[in-house]
Order: structure tokens, then C-alpha cells, then sequence
């Protein structure tokens, strides 16, 4: 089948932090986060060799950059990693696919010939920067966020899972299936190759595991927890019966149908298939295409369909070849139409737990699901893999990649 070629663009080693709880007393809480990169950093240079070290560009996706995140996270995070002085830094905020427009960026900057090896990916410690810390006009402001359709995504959540008549008990399995998955895999040490434990100043490990995944989830369980968004979607009314004619929707998703917030890092070393050779790095895969997309602010939980549509057509490819995929648990309505709309493939999704087990590390996500997907492929021995991520206000991004044998 044919294929777009991004010109061999090859990923050595992609590589990502355990998610910890985003708050206080979180396994990550007291990690600053340059100190998450470096770490995996160099937790990249003893697997993949010490030309890692040696990139010509760091490009950081974070999304909260303020205070421990701000004063260019991307900078202050080369600075304190100890890369060479010529390494320059980048740091974006994509919102929560801002990981994997980080690599998306590291490839167009190799497959042009402007760089060798680029590491990319993202960070956010939000025990440190919460959601929102930024305090942006655009979703602080009432009458200036209304202006512009913004509307917050758990409301976007709710109003998908109304209009697609997604009830409790469709969001209730895909909690359970997350969660029961990702405990298999800690059990089982299963689909973490690419899992760098953290340490702490004194040489303690102080968390080498997702720290909200809870294996034993059951149904009955998550019965308990009501709907959780009625009272946020009062402050909205306008926004909804402007944009979608409506004055109330039927709320679904309780807190346990989102991920948690985390602090986490993610990381991928990007470059040709030559600086490989040159600096005796061996490829775990090769980028085949990615694509970006953007749709309505309001419905914002659809771009990352976009995105994944967009790149299939491009490479004329279709879900049939994709081996593993990793499709971003946004809140459990997304994986939830995916798998009611694409059922065949419903083995091959999220096949050790998703983010609603896990956790979401904003600015990190794009890039742990990268590095999550390549383990998969790893482990489940296939040749191609596909990656999708969704973001507010109408945001997505996808990417599908080859195994290197």
C-alpha cells in the first residue's frame, strides 16, 4: 500500500515518567518539573546511547506555563539538563495534544533537513501549576470566553454523550476496562518498557507506577458517584443555548468517567534514519505520517477523529492495519463512541489502559501515548501503530508509526 514518507524520520526511543496524583501528597508533587525531563533525559542515554544528549533542538509541549512551569519551560529544562549550549528550546502549549504536536514538530524539522535528532514531547506537574493557573482571558473572562465559544470540555463531554445517546452504562465499562487493563499490566509488568521510575534527591525511587490505576474497579462500584458536571454547566447557559440552541442537557459523566489530573513527563528522541547510524542509535520506529485538525470549540471532542481520518486518508491506510492503538480517554464518551462505531477493533485499543485508569498530564499526554503505543506494538508484535489525541475548544492531532524489527 502506498504510503507518505516523512523522509525516514525515526523515533529511537520514546520514553515517559510514571503519572502521579496532580495534588498535593502525589508521588510526583515535590519533583520539580525540568528535574522530570532530565531524568528521563538521561534515563534515554543509557538505553538509547549518549548521543541523545546531543540534540539539536529540545521542543516541550506544557500547557500551564506559569510559576514552577514558567519562564520557558522548554529553556529551563535544557539549562537544567545540562545540553550542549548550542541545543536550542521550544516550548508550546497545544492545549492537552501539545506533546504530540511537539513531535509532529520534531519530524517536520527533520524531514526538511533543518535538524539530525530532536527530542520532543511534554511535561506538566499540576500539583505544582493546576488547571486554569494561567488565568487566561479567554476561559476567565465571562463575557470575552463567551464571545468566543469557549466552553469548558467536561460540558463538552456531557452534551457528545446527550446528542449520541451514550448512557451511564457505556461510560461505566469503558471506566472498568481502563482501569482492570492497566492493573493487569502493572501486575503482569506489561506494556512499560518504556517507563522511567522517578527519583527522589536522595537516590529513592519515589514512584515507578501510574498512581491512580485501580485494578479492581468494578460497576457496582462506580454506581455511587452521580453526575458531576450540572452545576458547572449553570455558568455556561448562554454559551450553549447561543451555540447549540439548547438550555440544559441531560449530565452522564461523574468524576470517575475523567481522568485524573497527574504530573508527568514524556519524551522521544526524533531523527533521521542517518544520525542514527552516525551516532549507532537503533530506531524502535519510524514515523509513517500524523496529521493535525481542528473543529467546533463547542463540540470540541471531535477534532482528534478529524485528525485520525485525515492521516489514514493521507497514507491510504485504514484501521484494519493498525496493530495497537492508542486513542486518547479524554473522558470515557470518547473511547466509548470509538469503540461503538470501529468494534473490530476493539482488542487492539488501549490494550494496557487508557487515561481514565492513568491519568492526564496535559502538556505530557501526546508524547506518553506515543511512548505507550510503542510498547504496545513491542509487546503485541505488530508492524503498525496509531496514536490519537484530543484537546479543548476543538483540538486533535494523530499520528501512525512504524515498528523497527
Amino acid at each position: 500500500m502506498a504510503q507518505r514518507r516523512p523522509n525516514d524520520v525515526m523515533i529511537f526511543d520514546a520514553v515517559r515518567t510514571p503519572r502521579g496524583k496532580g495534588k498535593d501528597g502525589g508521588g510526583l508533587s515535590k519533583i520539580r518539573p525540568p528535574e522530570l525531563v532530565k531524568q528521563l533525559i538521561n534515563g534515554m542515554a543509557g538505553r538509547a546511547g549518549r548521543g541523545i544528549r546531543e540534540p539539536d533542538h529540545l521542543m516541550l509541549g506544557c500547557v500551564g506555563q506559569v510559576g514552577a512551569q514558567g519562564g520557558h519551560i522548554a529553556l529551563v529544562s535544557k539549562l537544567y539538563s545540562g545540553l550542549p549550549e548550542a541545543t536550542t528550546a521550544w516550548s508550546l502549549n497545544n492545549f492537552c495534544v501539545s506533546g504530540l504536536s511537539a513531535i509532529a514538530s520534531a519530524v517536520d524539522k527533520i524531514s526538511a533537513g533543518h535538524a539530525d535528532l530532536v527530542l520532543a514531547g511534554g511535561v506538566e506537574s499540576m500539583s505544582q501549576v493546576p488547571f486554569l493557573a494561567d488565568k487566561g482571558s479567554y476561559y476567565a473572562e465571562p463575557a470575552f470566553s463567551s464571545a468566543l465559544k469557549y466552553l469548558p470540555v467536561a460540558l463538552s463531554a456531557d452534551i457528545l454523550a446527550d446528542r449520541e445517546k451514550v448512557d451511564r452504562t457505556e461510560l461505566d465499562a469503558i471506566t472498568v476496562a481502563s482501569h482492570r487493563k492497566a492493573g493487569v499490566g502493572q501486575v503482569e509488568r506489561r506494556g512499560l518498557q518504556s517507563l522511567i521510575p522517578i527519583h527522589g534527591p536522595g537516590g529513592e525511587i519515589v514512584l515507578d507506577r501510574d498512581e491512580y490505576v485501580r485494578g479492581n474497579t468494578t460497576a457496582e462500584g462506580l454506581a455511587s458517584f452521580p453526575a458531576a458536571f450540572g452545576a458547572l454547566a449553570e455558568s455556561y447557559a448562554s454559551v450553549m443555548k447561543a451555540t447549540l440552541g439548547v438550555d440544559r442537557i441531560n449530565h452522564r459523566h461523574a468524576v470517575v468517567h475523567a481522568p485524573g489530573t497527574a504530573d508527568g513527563a514524556g519524551l522521544a528522541a526524533v531523527g533521521s534514519r542517518a544520525a542514527g547510524d552516525h551516532k549507532q542509535m537503533k530506531a524502535r520506529a519510524r514515523v509513517v505520517d500524523y496529521a493535525e485538525a481542528s473543529a467546533d470549540p463547542v463540540l470540541s471532542l471531535t477534532a482528534g477523529v478529524a485528525a485520525m481520518d485525515r492521516v489514514l486518508a493521507r497514507t491510504k491506510m485504514s484501521l484494519a492495519d493498525m496493530g495497537a492503538i492508542e486513542y486518547m480517554e479524554a473522558f470515557a464518551v470518547v473511547p466509548a463512541l470509538f469503540l461503538r462505531r470501529h468494534p473490530t477493533v476493539s482488542e487492539r485499543v488501549n490494550i494496557f489502559g487508557g487515561h481514565v485508569a492513568k491519568g492526564h498530564a496535559l502538556g505530557a499526554t501526546g508524547a506518553i501515548l506515543v511512548s505507550s503505543l510503542i510498547d504496545a506494538m513491542e509487546e503485541q508484535n505488530v508492524e503498525f501503530g496509531l496514536v490519537v489525541a484530543f484537546a479543548a475548544s476543538g483540538i486533535g492531532s494523530a499520528m501512525i508509526l512504524q515498528r523497527e524489527y
